[in-house]
């Protein structure tokens, strides 16, 4: 799930939002975009060395003016950025090539969903990059995602995506409810059961039309970003159902979807942007990146309405990494490319471009989101919210199956409760069935 969710945010400001690139999340969208096969550099002309960089989406550093800026600041270098607009295809391409040792571009970009794959499996195929900065940079759980049982670092953080919780003021007020951000974040800290509790008390007084949140499969996704045990350990074996994290998660998924507080829609799909273009929902689970999706998806109309509060818990959904493969032809011209989009400096200029959350805190005092920005939602600390729980996002184990398990689970077991009336427990064993036939049990 968070493949399709990552390339909507590339494609995402917190001012603008660019034509939405989905993927499996989202379901069908264009096709790949691909706009240039991989290759390990070469000779760009008048003696300059050619570094090519791998992305999917908008990764933002060709927006945000960062290939000209290093372009000029090292005369001999040309870059070049080869783009997949979907995830879904630019990974299994990328794995291709890396699996062949040929064809990579100097530096390739690694989705959060497909770092554990690219960590257990992919390893000998890229430079230890960890060994050639300064750790302390990142945070430590994003640069654990990306390191080895044997300490080997394959790639360097981009961003992340920090929860918070993205509400409608106004119909808190007319639900009689509290509206003040920080109270609200006081009254469900620590717990998405007092989220969901809330909602049962929204919907006693709910605005005529309105619900309390999008979907269950929303608050079950952002709950489990915030557990540290998911579906596997961390020997690698998968735990999906003794995980106190996914039962923790899908039982407050439950209680939204039997009760009548869920407006019960897909996220990405285009019921679910109308949805915020009426008003029909008064909360969701809200990454950073999202905050430029519901200024796009909301319009106008909702300037002043939406406010942002802390999430009951520090939940990250989203970010990716870039590494260089040992194929690269330049690697120490490639490694130090790396380095350089991936420093504070950069990531700050990134940010300001598409809103991508850093993954590097000394960034964070900082960033400013633009004026419209903060304006829309009703003047919230927007910068202190979200770095507040990059910081205190735990540490989580991800496995080679994560993303198509979860998949299993919200897109069938949790649906199948939300949208057609069944029971908890038949929406269980369905996702169990579901996650078998992925795990090929």
């Amino acid at each position: 799930m968070r493949t399709t969710a990552r390339t909507s945010r590339r494609a995402t400001t917190f001012a603008v939002v660019a034509a939405l690139a989905t993927g499996l999340l989202a379901g069908c969208a264009a096709d790949d975009g691909d706009s240039g096969s991989g290759s390990s550099g070469g000779s760009g002309g008048g003696g300059k060395t050619t570094l090519t960089v791998g992305t999917f989406g908008t990764f933002g550093y060709k927006q945000a003016g960062l290939y000209d800026e290093y372009m000029k600041l090292h005369k001999d270098i040309t870059i070049k950025e080869n783009v997949t607009t979907r995830t879904d295809v630019y990974w299994p391409k990328t794995l291709t090539r890396l699996q062949a040792g040929s064809g990579t571009d100097d530096i390739q970009a690694i989705e959060v969903g497909n770092i554990t794959e690219a960590v257990q499996t992919q390893a000998a195929k890229f430079v230890d990059i960890g060994k050639e900065v300064d750790k302390s940079q990142w945070l430590d759980w994003k640069n654990a995602q990306a390191t080895t049982k044997d300490g080997k670092q394959i790639a360097l953080g981009t961003d992340v995506g920090p929860m918070a919780i993205c509400y409608r003021k106004d119909l808190f007020e007319k639900a009689g409810l509290e509206t003040d951000r920080t109270k609200l974040a006081k009254s469900w800290n620590g717990s998405w059961d007092k989220y969901v509790a809330l909602g049962k008390q929204y919907m006693k007084k709910a605005p005529s039309g309105t619900k309390f949140v999008d979907s269950a499969s929303s608050v079950y996704n952002a709950a489990l970003g915030g557990e540290k045990e998911r579906y596997y350990d961390k020997e690698g074996n998968v735990i999906w159902d003794k995980s106190s994290g996914v039962k923790n998660s899908w039982n407050a998924a439950m209680t939204v979807a039997t009760s009548d507080m869920s407006a019960k829609l897909k996220q990405f799909d285009k019921p679910w942007d109308q949805g915020f273009a009426n008003g029909t929902f008064a909360t969701v689970a809200c990454p950073a990146w999202m905050l430029g999706y519901i200024q796009t998806k909301a319009g106008a109309a909702g300037e002043g309405k939406w406010d942002v509060a802390a999430a009951p818990t520090a939940a990250n959904w989203g970010g990716s990494f870039i590494g260089v493969p040992t194929a690269s032809k330049h690697q120490k011209e490639a490694i130090a490319l790396a380095k350089w989009l991936t420093a504070p400096e950069q990531q700050a200029k990134v940010f300001g471009e598409q809103a991508s959350f850093p993954s590097t805190p000394s960034a964070y005092a900082s960033l400013k989101p633009e004026a419209k920005t903060t304006k829309y939602f009703s003047d919230a600390p927007l910068t202190q919210i979200f770095s507040d729980s990059a910081k205190t996002i735990p540490v989580q184990v991800f496995g080679v199956k994560d993303q198509p398990i979860s998949t299993a689970i919200t897109d069938t077991g949790i649906l199948q409760v939300e949208q057609k009336g069944k029971s908890p427990s038949q929406g269980w064993d369905a996702a169990t069935k579901e996650v078998k036939d992925v795990l090929g049990q």
